[in-house]
């Protein structure tokens, strides 16, 4: 059964042994266990329903607390200490489109709010009902699921926006193809959820982030069905897709989405390369990236989250003697492990995989296979369960990220980083702060900062703990000229930060678009836009 209040499958462990911990121990300080609510306290928590009956609704205490809330650290706290504050008054599941334009209707009849919702993986704030007078009704797509059309010649796929990862890969690859959408959250979220975020998956240089796969498809607003045609490529106009694209649920429902697919691929394989230092590893994905090789992944792991990857690997035996090796080689305390991914025909991938291999050599690359690249494959939705064991043990993990151009990037790490330890210290307390570059472009990089600190034990002391460092590395973030979100959309966490990046005049667009599809403001409000 999936957890309540943590990620995942609750039969799902990720192991932390003595010497992981004992590492966190020596970094950060040991850290204070947190007794959890139980699920039925925080249910018993939750405030009568407001909403007018309606045949679809469900007011339950026990399913509208499993839809409260997202997986943000904010999210986290309040079910983890029982502190639901607000929770939708409902929740829907409607199984067409005809169930979600009635459900609409109902709400602008009885001046409800509704929050669209799919697996419910949002770790920006996107979910949360806000408080007020207004009733709030979820509206969960999870069973408009199935694969509705597939067209081979043109390689389309048409499929309900709740179709959760792995069912809508099941169902391609049964016929052969792929999207090749993997984030990191792809067991639990969902296609509408990716489109209304713009996504980006793990293999995002092979098969493209979530905006260049979605071609079409139907959105249920308050104003209408915005219907959207597929094109291979148009110049007439604005680009309707790009309306949904990132709207967060502010201006309907995404019901049905058409996206691009490809044959599976006849090979796939995953390569670790190790440097001996930031500046060299840097310099080579650069010129890896900017070679236009066939490759599926460039993920580039700075040194202080290789050193934490291989202290938490297990293996003790096996990773020292990998140590000694990589020592022989030139590769000490400061190096950095790239993860190259080749999807494709077998004879052009393994090409590829060849050029990457001869551009790295000259900085200092070691190449050492694919065995580590098969661990990280098999764990690769796996290693996100280390939150739930983290908090076990007395510590919080929490992330942020954004892209700028390759000047910026290293820039940027460090800032965020020091941010980070800054922000902490005004609690007493220190931070274990890591980077990758987890999407590569021609143009620059993606930089994703991974911190764990201590759980004070305390709601109230935790939640000023997390806005204190969500601030300040937000404020690095907007400082240094990057982007506010890459992947993880904007939310109520990242929408104050949002202004920097689109102008007054830009929000203001943004509004005067939402408001035409949505006139009475019942869409999602207070996400996304400050």
């Amino acid at each position: 059964m999936r957890r309540w209040n943590g990620w995942g499958d609750d039969t799902i462990e990720f192991a932390l042994n003595e010497d992981a911990l004992g590492f966190l121990a020596q970094r950060i300080g040991a850290g204070l266990p947190v007794a959890d609510a139980a699920f039925e306290q925080a249910c018993a928590r939750i405030a009568p329903s407001r909403l007018p009956q309606h045949a679809l609704i469900d007011t339950s205490a026990e399913v509208r607390l499993r839809n409260a809330l997202g997986q943000s650290l904010p999210d986290w706290l309040r079910l983890r200490y029982g502190v639901i504050e607000t929770a939708p008054d409902g929740v829907a599941y409607p199984e067409s489109p005809e169930q979600v334009r009635a459900l609409i209707d109902y709400a602008q009849q009885f001046d409800v709010a509704l929050i669209p919702q799919g697996g419910g993986t949002s770790v920006a704030g996107h979910l949360t009902a806000p408080a007020g007078a207004q009733p709030v009704l979820k509206v969960n797509l999870t069973r408009m699921r199935q694969l509705y059309f597939l067209d081979t010649e043109s390689q389309l796929a048409t499929f309900g926006a709740g179709v959760f990862g792995p069912d809508l890969e099941a169902q391609l690859r049964a016929r052969g193809y792929t999207l090749g959408h993997f984030p990191q959250s792809f067991e639990y979220s969902t296609l509408g959820g990716w489109v209304v975020t713009r996504s980006s998956g793990q293999q995002s240089l092979r098969y493209g982030r979530i905006e260049q796969m979605f071609r079409g498809g139907k959105v249920e607003t308050p104003a209408g069905t915005l219907d959207i045609p597929t094109f291979p490529a148009s110049a007439a106009g604005t680009d309707l897709r790009e309306m949904v694209l990132g709207s967060e649920g502010r201006l309907g429902i995404l019901t049905e989405a058409t996206v691009r697919v490809t044959p599976l691929p006849e090979y796939e394989a995953f390569h670790a390369v190790f440097f001996p230092n930031w500046e060299a590893a840097e310099v080579a994905v650069r010129q890896v990236v900017q070679g236009g090789l066939s490759l599926s992944m460039l993920r580039l792991s700075n040194p202080l989250e290789t050193t934490t990857m291989l202290a938490l690997a297990g293996h003790k035996k096996l990773i020292s003697a990998l140590e000694r090796y990589l020592s022989w080689r030139g590769c000490k305390d400061g190096k950095c492990m790239l993860m190259i991914g080749v999807s494709g025909h077998k004879a052009a991938a393994k090409a590829a995989l060849r050029d990457a291999l001869a551009l790295a050599a000259p900085h200092g690359g070691v190449h050492i296979g694919r065995k580590m690249g098969d661990k990280w494959k098999q764990n690769r939705f796996r290693n996100v369960y280390l939150r739930n064991t983290a908090w076990r043990h007395g510590y919080a993990i929490d992330t942020v990220e954004t892209a700028v151009d390759w000047p910026r990037v290293g820039a940027m790490m460090r800032a965020v980083e020091a941010a980070a330890a800054d922000a902490l210290a005004q609690h007493g307390e220190q931070v274990h702060a890591y980077t990758h570059l987890s999407h590569l472009y021609a143009q620059g990089a993606s930089v994703y900062t991974t911190f764990v600190y201590r759980l004070a034990g305390d709601y109230e002391h935790d939640l000023a703990r997390w806005r204190t460092l969500k601030h300040a590395v937000s404020m690095a973030i907007v400082e240094n000229g990057g982007t506010i979100s890459h992947q993880h959309g904007v939310g109520s966490d990242h929408a104050p930060y949002l202004v920097a990046e689109k102008g007054e005049l830009g929000l203001s667009a943004m509004q005067a678009l939402f408001a035409h599809f949505d006139p009475q403001q019942i869409m999602n409000p207070g996400k996304l836009l400050p």
